[in-house]
């Protein structure tokens, strides 16, 4: 009986025991899975803080590199200089101020000094007083070259305005009356290219040995006995009531509000023979149409983005020159 007793309380004791040396190696092994799961979560969560470090520091530094690209480019840009130009205003100063900022983007500065006349924008030019000018055709060009002894040449055409007959006291050139006034332009090769106009509308007859160089002396037949009027160019809009009809250039009609597509009787067309020698350009002095101002002008004022311009805003009164 007593060694019953004794057994079972050593049977007692040694499953305590066990139990016990259970729960300690558990309680451990809790502890060691607890510090390695708190471990773990330490580095998973300091890992986006140094990867948003990271991509912080490399955006600063892209950024700064862009900042130095700007200043590069800026730096570049303010090297190239400016461009003086002489230009009559309507369309030629139009024309370049709507290249200007097109310039600007290749680093240039565009300085436009307007005339009302045609006689000093190319005196500035040939006195090396101004860069170029854009207000004349190549036939006035080359005229006031051989009757003045200036050297000025084209570096570029770039657009033509169709002369235009205008109505004044009269309005249809089919009923012109006998001894009808007419005013045409009092420089050489417009005068010719009106008289030219008119003799294309079946109103008079030239010699057909005079071409652009015609005068009214070259009037072979005036059945209508039509008085010419001659006058500067920039005089004849504001005149134009004191006429039966007037031949006005296209800048200054479009000064004075008119536009060759909608208020002119009659224009020149773009495949005559007049329109060819009548493209405007811009002028330099020869030996300058190189220059590296003088090409970037003329690229810009032949850009597509210019032409568009030039189609928007003057609705056929101004047309760009195709090369």
């Amino acid at each position: 009986m007593k060694k019953k007793t004794v057994s079972l309380i050593l049977t007692a004791v040694l499953t305590a025991g066990l139990l016990a040396a259970c729960g300690s190696d558990a309680a451990q092994t809790g502890a060691e899975n607890g510090q390695s799961a708190a471990d773990t979560a330490a580095e998973e969560t300091s890992a986006p803080a140094e990867s948003t470090a990271e991509e912080s520091a490399e955006a600063q530094s892209t950024e700064a590199s862009n900042a130095e690209s700007a200043d590069a480019a800026e730096a570049t840009t303010e090297a190239k200089g400016t461009i003086t130009v002489a230009a009559t205003s309507v369309p030629h100063a139009e024309i370049l101020a709507a290249a200007a900022p097109l310039l600007a983007e290749q680093g240039w500065t565009l300085e436009v000094t307007e005339f009302t006349d045609y006689i000093m924008p190319n005196e500035v030019v040939e006195s090396g007083e101004m860069d170029a000018n854009y207000f004349q055709h190549i036939t006035y060009l080359e005229s006031f070259n051989e009757e003045r002894g200036t050297h000025l040449v084209s570096a570029g055409s770039i657009h033509y305005e169709p002369l235009g007959i205008y109505p004044g006291k009269q309005s249809d050139l089919s009923a012109i009356t006998d001894g009808a006034e007419i005013a045409v332009p009092n420089d050489t090769t417009n005068e010719a290219r009106a008289l030219l106009l008119l003799q294309e509308q079946g109103l008079i007859t030239l010699n057909p040995d005079a071409g652009i160089n015609a005068t009214v002396n070259d009037i072979t037949d005036n059945p209508h006995n039509i008085s010419f009027i001659e006058l500067a160019a920039e005089q004849i809009p504001r005149s134009l009531p004191d006429f039966d009809f007037a031949v006005i250039n296209g800048n200054y009609a479009l000064q004075a509000g008119l536009n060759a597509s909608t208020d002119a009787l009659a224009v020149e067309t773009s495949d005559s023979e007049a329109v060819q020698k009548y493209v405007n350009v811009v002028a330099v002095k020869e030996g300058h149409e190189n220059d590296e101002g003088i090409q970037a002008l003329v690229s810009v004022l032949k850009s597509d983005e210019i032409k568009q311009f030039i189609e928007d805003t003057y609705q056929g009164s101004v047309v760009p020159y195709e090369d």
